[in-house]
Parts: structure tokens; C-alpha cells; sequence
């Protein structure tokens, strides 16, 4: 399986996510081309090789005209107000500018441009001869930072003109990302827990802290891990983290892979130290492929009813409990004691740990994550001369094992009167003739 692995040592953004993306390999006329099918005028890329650090990476910058003919005014001003001696001077110094004003949070951009809400881009987008698959992600991230934006300003989704999203720039880089994911064709995207900085940045709305809302908005009930950085500034922009959020279907350390190649896109603040982002492209090794990834709940219990115990175990089972399972231990004053332990899937672990809280004397649930290997499993049924009986099939690599359910063949022995060995007996003639 193809898979990227965004390492946001030094947070994100969409300038940084394309560049990292096209540092990969990909050919950066190609995206150039591709752009150029949103119809979007007044704007220029420049894709860059960059070292910083002694490190080489890609540099994506968006060159705004209006931006060069502001630029280009100041310069002539300029020019007429200083002396020859000076020229020099300030040549150098406005030929800096755009890098300069481009390390500031897009936010001072919207202003100077023409606002867009999210129909506006939407239909952008969908007027383009992109693929479809590209149109699909770009809208999805534009609705996603739209919702942010629209819950920060309380506003409805369409009413929020955009100040970050709506510029050029920012729709470049989404549109861009979109078009690179479809030309590398990977299956699969991993992501690290997100960095960002601390204090406060300056935006149109005037002095805001970091995370900057809309970034904190996106994280609200996500689950994605955040890490704060001794970094006076903003790490996570609003379109990096639409970006991620809808396109990594998990967080944390890289999963083991064969690494194919690496790219670095190139921040443009200076953060003091190396700022980038780093994606890593390769394959899933072959055993995580056949691993399948579960959570383990467990808590030690000294005062409670073996009752409760039971009746608890049952809830857990039918709320989706893959197993559950006590464990005799001894605790502190030599109490006897259970351990319990319940697998479970991922997406089920928040409604069993309400379970255990509720139901038992736990004051805590120490959790986990383990991997596992499983066969295929299929349910069938079979007639045996005593009544119908479920058979539990599993297999792997071209061999096969089965058991008969254990609920079936007792209802079948307590309706019938006949022992239930038999019936497992007959269960298992009946499945041996099927395979």
C-alpha cells in the first residue's frame, strides 16, 4: 500500500504542504498546467529549490500582481525621495519585500483582494476542467476552514467572506495539494501530532493568539494531537490544517514503512530554527497489512460484586466489545482482586470506557493499542439431523478452520432433550462435507 507521512515537526501550511508534496519528484510545470485549468488569474507561482540548514527543499511562492505593482510603485517613490547614495539601499530592500510579506499570516492578504465566500470558490472549482477527485478534495477542505471560520466570526458557512481561504494565494495551495495527491496515487496518509507556536500574531482583525481560532476550531472534538512549541509565532495556519485534518486518517509516530523518498517544503518565517515540513512517501510493510489495530482497556477492581462483574461484562459485549475477560490478581494488602480487560475496536472505545465508569467502582482505565493478525472469518449455516446450527469459518493462506456456535447447538440440546456433545458432533460432520 502507497502512503505519505506528513511530519509537521514545524507545523503547516498549504505554501509548505504543495512544496513538500512537489519535492517528491513531481514535475512542477505539470501542477503549473494544472493550475492554469482553475481559469484564476493575477497571480504567478514560483517553485523553487531552497537550502536551508544545508538542507534542500522546495519553496512555493505566490506572487500576487497587484502585489508587483504596489511594489513596483513604492520603489519608483522611493527612487525619487532618496539620494543617489541610498539607492542601492533601498533597492535591495524592496526587492526583499514579497518574501518579507509573504512570512506574515495570510490574513493581512484578504483585504487587498476580492472576497470570496464558499460559493464563490466552490463554483471556481467546479467550472474548472480539474478531475474530479481534485474538485472533491478542494472543496472538501474549503468547507472544512469555511466551518471554522464561520463558528469563530458567528456567522452562517456561506455569509464568511474569507480573509485566509478566499485569497489567491491560499487557493493556489489547496487546489495544488489536491492536484499533487493525484498524481503520486497514494492509498493511505499518516500525520505526526502537530506542532505550533505560542504568544500572538497580527491579522486583520487585529492582535490574535496562536493557535490562531480557526486553527483551535478545526482541532475542537478531533482528537488530533497538538503540541506547543517555545516558538513566538504561528506554526499552523488555518489552510495547513484544513489541509491535514481532511486528508490524514490517523495521527502519531510513522507506521513501519519501506521509505521510497522524502520531500521538504519550505516555511518562510523564521522560526530560529529549521522550518519545514517533511513528507515521507513508501509502502506499508507487508505484516501491517495483515495487522489489524485494536484498543485495550484495562483496570484493577478489589470492591465490587462478582454480580456486577458479570453484568457488566454483558453490556460490554453487546455495546461491541471484540473480547472481555477477568484476570485474578492481588493488589495492595494482599486484596484479591480482577484485572478486566476488554479489546476493543477504536471507534467503540469511547462508548465502553462510559460503560466501565459507569457501571463498575473504577476510578481509571489505563489504555492501549495493540496490533493483531486475524483470519478471514465468514458465518454460514448447516443442517444437521437435530436443527439448523451456525458455523463460524475462518481461513488464511489457503487453509481452513471452523466451529460450530455454541448458542446454537445449546438451544438445539435444550429444546431436543439430546446431549451437546452430539450436537457439536453432528455441527462439525454437516461442515466437514461443505469444505
Amino acid at each position: 500500500m502507497k502512503v505519505l507521512y506528513f511530519d509537521c515537526f514545524s507545523g503547516i501550511s498549504g505554501d509548505m504542504t504543495l512544496g513538500a508534496l512537489i519535492d517528491l519528484g513531481i514535475d512542477k510545470e505539470l501542477v503549473k498546467s494544472e493550475l492554469d485549468k482553475l481559469n484564476l488569474a493575477g497571480y504567478d507561482i514560483v517553485i523553487d529549490k531552497k537550502i536551508v540548514n544545508g538542507i534542500t527543499g522546495t519553496d512555493v511562492h505566490v506572487i500576487l500582481h497587484q502585489d508587483l505593482d504596489q511594489l513596483k510603485s513604492e520603489q519608483h517613490r522611493h527612487e525619487h525621495e532618496d539620494h543617489d547614495d541610498h539607492h542601492h539601499h533601498h533597492g535591495h530592500h524592496h526587492h526583499e519585500h514579497p518574501d518579507h510579506e509573504h512570512q506574515n499570516h495570510r490574513h493581512h492578504h484578504q483585504h487587498d483582494h476580492h472576497a470570496r465566500n464558499l460559493m464563490d470558490i466552490e463554483a471556481l472549482i467546479d467550472a474548472s476542467d480539474l478531475k474530479q477527485s481534485v474538485k472533491n478534495f478542494s472543496k472538501q477542505v474549503f468547507r472544512e476552514i469555511a466551518k471554522a471560520e464561520a463558528k469563530v466570526h458567528h456567522k452562517a458557512i456561506h455569509e464568511v467572506h474569507f480573509h485566509e481561504v478566499g485569497a489567491v494565494d491560499s487557493i493556489v495551495d489547496i487546489v495544488g495539494t489536491a492536484i499533487c495527491l493525484e498524481i503520486l496515487g497514494v492509498e493511505k496518509v499518516y500525520s505526526s501530532p502537530l506542532h505550533d507556536g505560542k504568544g500572538f500574531i497580527k491579522c486583520q482583525h487585529g492582535i490574535i493568539p496562536v493557535p490562531v481560532p480557526a486553527v483551535m476550531e478545526m482541532l475542537s472534538d478531533s482528537k488530533i494531537p497538538l503540541i506547543t512549541e517555545e516558538v513566538n509565532t504561528e506554526l499552523v495556519t488555518p489552510t495547513g490544517m484544513g489541509i491535514i485534518k481532511c486528508l490524514a486518517s490517523e495521527f502519531g509516530n510513522m507506521p513501519a514503512v519501506t521509505i521510497d523518498k522524502v520531500g521538504y517544503g519550505m516555511g518562510k518565517r523564521n522560526t530560529g530554527r529549521f522550518n519545514a515540513l517533511r513528507v515521507v512517501m513508501g509502502s506499508l510493510m507487508e505484516d501491517n497489512d495483515a495487522l489489524e489495530e485494536i484498543t485495550v482497556l484495562e483496570t484493577n477492581i478489589d470492591d465490587m460484586s462478582p454480580e456486577i462483574l458479570g453484568f457488566t461484562m454483558e453490556n460490554l459485549f453487546e455495546a461491541g466489545a471484540l473480547d472481555v475477560f477477568y484476570t485474578p490478581i492481588y493488589m495492595k494488602k494482599n486484596r484479591p482482586a480482577v484485572m478486566m480487560t476488554v479489546l476493543a475496536k477504536k471507534t467503540e472505545e469511547e462508548k465502553l470506557i462510559d460503560i466501565i465508569l459507569r457501571q463498575t467502582t473504577s476510578l481509571g482505565i489505563r489504555r492501549s493499542t495493540k496490533k493483531r493478525y486475524c483470519m478471514n472469518r465468514e458465518i454460514v449455516k448447516v443442517k444437521t439431523e437435530y436443527g439448523e446450527v451456525s458455523i463460524k469459518i475462518a481461513s488464511r493462506d489457503g487453509f481452513k478452520k471452523f466451529s460450530p456456535e455454541y448458542e446454537d447447538c445449546r438451544e438445539i440440546a435444550k429444546k431436543t432433550g439430546v446431549e451437546l456433545d452430539k450436537v457439536y458432533k453432528a455441527a462439525y460432520e454437516s461442515a466437514k462435507g461443505l469444505y
